[in-house]
C-alpha cells in the first residue's frame, strides 16, 4: 500500500481567518468584517482585524512552509482585496499582494492552489441582496477573470466556492455565520442556485482569461461522511444511497447531491427535486449547462461522520459509546471518514478527489520547554490517512491531501478559542511556534506517507 508517487501534501487556510490588515491597501469591508463587529456574534466578540497579520508576514509563514516540506499552500483569495466595489474597479495593491504571495511560493517551491470565495464576500454586494440576487453571479465571473488574468500565468489550481453549505446553511439559514440572516425556504433554495450558476460562470471566467487547458479547476462543498459499520456489500451500497439521499432537517433540505450533482452531472438530485423545485428559480432548468461538465476535480472537506448499521426499520446511526474519542470542538473522532466519503465521490462522478481540508481542533498550547507537544493531532492525522490510504488502494483517484489548517486562526463565530494548525500562534503577539505534529507531518511528506504504517 502507497500513496501515489506525484501525491500533493499540503495544508490549507483561507484570507479572513489569517490575513489581518482589512482596513489597508483599499481592501472594503466583508461581511464577515460587519457581522464579527456585530456584539455577541463572535466567542469573545473576537475579530479577523489582525488575525494571525499573514497580510504583513508571509514570507515568514512561507518559510515556515518551507520547513515544513509542504508540496502545496492551499489559500483563499480576499474578493473585498480584489474588487473593493464587489465588480468594476481592481484594486492594484490587492492584485500585489497575491502576486507577492504567488511569487514567493513558487520561489519556495510550493505549488500554490488559489480559492476564489472562502464566505468573504464585499459587504456591498450583501446590500445588493448577495446570493440571492442572481446579479451576484456575474460579479463572482468578473472577480474570477480578474483574478484569473493577474494570477494565471503562475497559478494552475484553482478552486471556485469553499464550503456552499456553510455560507448559506449557517449564514443565510441560521444565521450564526455572516451575514447573520434568517430566510425561509424559499429564499435559500434560490441562493444555493444562484451559487452554482456563479460556479459555472466562474469557470468560464477562468479558462477565458489564461487556462482554457492548463487550468485545474475544482468545486469544493463539505459533509459528514456516512460510514458502513461493517463491509457487508449490501449495507455499502446502502449507506452509498443515504450518503447522496435527500435528508431534510429542520424542513431545510440539505443534502451532499444537491451541490454537486448539478456540478458534476448537470442535474438535481430527483429525490431532492420533487420536494424543492417549486422553489426553484423561473427558468433553472436552462441554467443547468452552464454549471455542469466544467469542473476537473471534485474537492470536499472532510472532519468526521456516522456510522450506520442495518436495523428493524432498515439503516440506523450507531450510537456513540460513552466516552467515545472527540476533538477539542466535540466533533467524533471517525478516521474511516477518509476512507469512505471519497470513496463514494469517486465512483459516482468518476473525477478526480482531493481532500481540501482535513484536521481537528485541540487546547493546544507552548510548554515549558518552549515546543508545543500535540500528540493527538498526530495520532489522528495519521488514523485518518491510513484510511485515505485504502481509498486510493480501492481504486479511488485523489491526488491531494490539505491539512486544516496551517496555522491557528480565527475560526470564524468560535473567535481565537479554536486551535487547528500545525503552526501555533500567540494572538498576543504574533509568534509563531511549529507545532510537534508540523515536523511529524513534514516526515509524513518526505516518506510520500510510507511512516504512517511505522
Amino acid at each position: 500500500m502507497a500513496f501515489p508517487a506525484d501525491f500533493v501534501w499540503g495544508a490549507a487556510t483561507s484570507s479572513y481567518q489569517i490575513e489581518g490588515a482589512v482596513h489597508e491597501d483599499g481592501r472594503s469591508s466583508s461581511v464577515w468584517d460587519v457581522f464579527s463587529a456585530w456584539p455577541g456574534k463572535t466567542y469573545n466578540g473576537d475579530t479577523g482585524e489582525t488575525a494571525c497579520d499573514h497580510y504583513h508576514r508571509y514570507i515568514e509563514d512561507i518559510a515556515l512552509m518551507k520547513d515544513i516540506g509542504l508540496k502545496a499552500y492551499r489559500f483563499s483569495i480576499a474578493w473585498p482585496r480584489i474588487l473593493p466595489d464587489g465588480r468594476g474597479r481592481i484594486n492594484q495593491k490587492g492584485i500585489d499582494f497575491y502576486s507577492r504571495l504567488t511569487d514567493a511560493l513558487l520561489e519556495a517551491g510550493i505549488q500554490p492552489w488559489a480559492t476564489l470565495f472562502h464566505w468573504d464576500m464585499p459587504h456591498i454586494l450583501q446590500r445588493e441582496g448577495g446570493w440571492l440576487n442572481p446579479a451576484t453571479g456575474d460579479a463572482f465571473a468578473e472577480y474570477a477573470r480578474a483574478a484569473g488574468d493577474a494570477l494565471g500565468d503562475r497559478i494552475e489550481h484553482w478552486m471556485t466556492f469553499n464550503e456552499p453549505q456553510c455560507f448559506i446553511g449557517l449564514g443565510l439559514e441560521s444565521g450564526v455565520h455572516a451575514p447573520g440572516l434568517k430566510l425561509s425556504a424559499p429564499d435559500l433554495i434560490a441562493a444555493h442556485h444562484n451559487h452554482l450558476v456563479a460556479h459555472g460562470k466562474a469557470v468560464d471566467a477562468l479558462r477565458s482569461s489564461r487556462g482554457s487547458d492548463r487550468f485545474c479547476i475544482g468545486y469544493v462543498p463539505t459533509t459528514r461522511a456516512l460510514i458502513p459499520d461493517t463491509e457487508d456489500p449490501a449495507l455499502v451500497d446502502a449507506v452509498r444511497s443515504a450518503f447522496f439521499g435527500y435528508h431534510p432537517v429542520a424542513g431545510i433540505p440539505w443534502t451532499l447531491a444537491a451541490y454537486t450533482d448539478p456540478v458534476f452531472q448537470g442535474t438535481y438530485p430527483a429525490d431532492w427535486l420533487a420536494a424543492n423545485e417549486q422553489f426553484l428559480p423561473c427558468g433553472w432548468q436552462t441554467d443547468l449547462d452552464g454549471i455542469a461538465g466544467k469542473t476537473d476535480f471534485c474537492g470536499i472537506n472532510l472532519y468526521s461522520g456516522e456510522r450506520l448499521r442495518f436495523g428493524q426499520n432498515g439503516l440506523e446511526m450507531v450510537k456513540q459509546p460513552s466516552g467515545n474519542p472527540q476533538t477539542a470542538n466535540k466533533w467524533n473522532v471517525e478516521p474511516e471518514t477518509l476512507r469512505w466519503a471519497p470513496y463514494f465521490l469517486w465512483e459516482r462522478y468518476k473525477k478526480p478527489v482531493v481532500i481540501a481540508e482535513n484536521g481537528l481542533s485541540l487546547s493546544d498550547w507552548v510548554s515549558m520547554d518552549g515546543r508545543v507537544h500535540d500528540p493527538g493531532r498526530i495520532d489522528f492525522t495519521r488514523r485518518y490517512l491510513l484510511e485515505l490510504e485504502k481509498a486510493i488502494d480501492q481504486g479511488a483517484e485523489i491526488p491531494a491531501y490539505f491539512h486544516w489548517s496551517l496555522m491557528d486562526n480565527f475560526e470564524w463565530a468560535e473567535g481565537y478559542k479554536e486551535r487547528f494548525g500545525l503552526i501555533h500562534i500567540d494572538f498576543s503577539t504574533g509568534k509563531r511556534t511549529l507545532k510537534d505534529s508540523a515536523r511529524w507531518y513534514g516526515d509524513v511528506i518526505q516518506s510520500n506517507g510510507t511512516i504512517l504504517h511505522t
